[in-house]
């Protein structure tokens, strides 16, 4: 199944076994997946194949085919985004450039619930987790999204929906191991409370091994995670859905912090959360929906000493609570309105290392939001859409986000887009309160209270259609035109502390390409291709690294995957991708990631109605290679893989 098509059950499979949906997936002609609900890119449901903006979607078919045991490892399924393994528990994830290991520039939500961390406006991907055959959808949008998610929808927005529990009815049990993949276990249990009224409660485990130095000296940073949780829906009534649902993570990780011939130090991390929504149905084109959560992360993280300074561990407790509304109707024929409003409360609490600090170590923040968006049907077939998103945040204060969008359905099965579309990334803890201390200057890095946001200004123009029952495909292309990006700069009259500034600017621009074939009724196809081109300035102000230290991005990116239904109940997946060169920074050195081509393979076989079989290989072309990092002691290598895999339905 393509990674680019819909997944969304078609309505008259809501009541259907975990069985039969998932063989309605694999029987879906093109036509039908374009023809899918998603919802990311207005904040309601909208066929694929209409949606107007860079989206892939990533099934829940195309994930369990292609073997994916983990978060980032499925989002290498979406051809619009960067994934870059850093060792055996880290990613770098990006869409569009900018991609570090402090990305900051993509939005991850899980359900409405955003799970970036706001220590550094990032995503910490080993915290973030889930029970993998419970994920209905990934919906990846490349380009901003700031005028309906808000500040750091930069780059692009993550929004990971999963399955409603009246879908997951019944058992299902996975365990299996291998060489990286240790060895791993969930089981899943769905049923009834009453009429109309489903639930499902699961658990998981996980362990990974350890990673590679480029000599083949194992890194000793293996890791575990552990997680459980439930989720309930409720269709008591024709109008309303209740969604209530929690999950809880925990787990211990080696790392490694001062790199190769250092001893290895033991980090930790948990997170539960409990959210609560209800949608009230008006109509066909009318609802509303009310959503609360609350969530509680956890963090210990080692770092490495420094001459005089002892080696030590930086702990951080972060409670989250989120507040948000959602109101969607028509007005008159020719327009339909979106409006919201957000509260969210932020109590953060650190717990210094000697060699790193956040200060002040207590820091509770508030965060303000609204939006509207309204489009109108300004002909039958040509649309435009206007919003904006107003936010108030406790470093900046007021941000705008406006944008506006026009789309031109040429036929049923083709639409030409185009968008221009304002976001800003607002400052982090990183940005304002980070602090390094130096024996001989006091500190060796300290945050800037001033630090701005950081702007976007995007262009875009993309087409999608389904040129013939066989083939689908999209083209977007963008360019971007970014203002007040993270500088680091000497102290005046200097040399230290280092100070981050907004002296940085840049143009980005490429195009990202994405197709389907269905070439037989039993074998389907899917290719696509990235450019990203990036150039950027150093301003007044000065940078020490030249404008190097915030990317490490390909410029091109190839991806081809096969998935084939053979004779005698077998499937045969694989997925093969090339990544162009990398290069990136430490401090004022430049240093190269070479390109590399892999290829991951998984064969299934239904041994009988409940019982499947499957082995999956990944990055079976070589026997290691790096994907990020600075070039050194501190760098990893990824190392192939092979796992096997059982799976009981009932």
């Amino acid at each position: 199944m393509a990674a680019s098509a819909a997944s969304d059950v078609p309505v008259q499979l809501a009541d259907a076994s975990e069985e039969q949906s998932l063989q309605a997936y694999k029987s879906m002609s093109l036509d039908q997946l374009m023809s899918q609900d998603v919802t990311s890119v207005s904040r309601e449901p909208e066929p694929l194949r209409q949606a107007p903006a860079a989206i892939q979607v990533v099934t829940s078919d195309a994930i369990l085919r292609f073997g994916a045991a983990n978060l980032p490892e499925a989002l290498r399924l979406a051809d619009n985004l960067d994934v870059a393994q850093m060792s055996s528990s880290t990613w770098n994830i990006s869409a569009r450039g900018f991609n570090s290991a402090v990305g900051n520039k993509l939005l991850v939500l899980m359900d409405g619930r955003s799970i970036y961390s706001p220590l550094f406006s990032g995503t910490i991907w080993n915290m973030q987790d889930y029970f993998m055959p419970d994920i209905d959808r990934i919906e990846v949008i490349s380009g901003p999204g700031g005028t309906l998610w808000g500040a750091n929808a930069v780059n692009g927005v993550i929004n990971i929906v999963t399955k409603d529990a009246r879908d997951t009815q019944g058992l299902y049990t996975e365990a299996g191991g291998g060489s990286w993949l240790e060895d791993f276990g969930g089981v899943r249990y769905g049923g009834t409370l009453a009429s109309n009224v489903y639930f499902r409660v699961y658990t998981k485990y996980i362990h990974y091994g350890s990673e590679v130095y480029s000599d083949g000296a194992s890194a000793g940073d293996d890791w575990w995670r552990a997680e459980g949780g439930f989720r309930l829906d409720s269709y008591a009534s024709p109008d309303n859905h209740l969604t209530v649902e929690g999950d809880g993570l925990g787990g211990l990780t080696h790392t490694v912090p001062g790199g190769q011939g250092t001893p290895p130090a033991l980090g930790d991390g948990s997170d539960g959360h409990l959210l609560g929504r209800l949608t009230h149905s008006f109509g066909e084109d009318s609802d509303l929906s009310v959503q609360v959560y609350y969530d509680r992360q956890h963090l210990a993280a080692p770092f490495q000493g420094a001459g005089v300074i002892p080696p030590g561990t930086l702990f951080d407790d972060l409670d989250t609570y989120d507040l948000d509304f959602q109101h969607r109707f028509s007005w008159g024929q020719r327009q339909h309105f979106v409006w919201g409003f957000e509260y969210r409360f932020t109590h953060d609490v650190v717990h210094q290392a000697p060699l790193v600090a956040f200060l002040p170590g207590v820091l509770d923040q508030n965060l303000f939001s609204g939006f509207v968006q309204d489009e109108i049907k300004l002909q039958q077939k040509v649309f435009l859409t206007l919003g904006t998103k107003v936010e108030h945040n406790d470093y900046t204060g007021l941000e705008l986000e406006p944008s506006g969008r026009l789309q031109w359905n040429v036929a049923r099965n083709q639409m030409l887009w185009g968008a221009v579309s304002r976001a800003v990334r607002t400052p982090s803890r990183y940005d304002r309160d980070l602090f390094e201390p130096s024996p001989a200057y006091g500190s060796f890095l300290a945050g800037n209270d001033t630090f701005q946001s950081e702007d976007l200004i995007a262009y875009e123009l993309g087409y999608r259609a389904q040129l013939s029952p066989k083939l689908a495909g999209s083209l977007s292309s963008f360019y971007n035109d970014y203002r007040n990006l993270r500088s680091l700069n000497f102290s005046t009259p200097g040399p230290l502390p280092l100070t981050w500034g907004n002296n940085l600017k840049a143009r980005t621009y490429g195009f990202e390409l994405s197709l389907d074939y269905q070439l037989l009724d039993w074998w389907r196809l899917h290719g696509g291709y990235d450019l990203l081109k990036e150039h950027i300035t150093v301003g007044p102000g000065g940078d020490i690294s030249n404008g190097r230290n915030e990317t490490a991005d390909p410029q091109n990116q190839v991806f081809l995957r096969s998935s084939m239904d053979l004779p005698y109940r077998l499937q045969l997946d694989a997925s093969a991708r090339w990544i162009d060169t990398v290069h990136n920074n430490n401090a004022s050195a430049v240093g190269t990631i070479p390109s590399y081509a892999e290829l991951d393979v998984r064969l299934a076989w239904q041994a009988t109605r409940h019982l499947e079989f499957s082995l999956v290989g990944q990055n079976l072309i070589g026997d290691q290679h790096p994907e990020a990092g600075f070039p050194g002691l501190t760098q990893e290598e990824i190392t192939r893989g092979v796992y096997g895999k059982a799976v009981y339905r009932w």
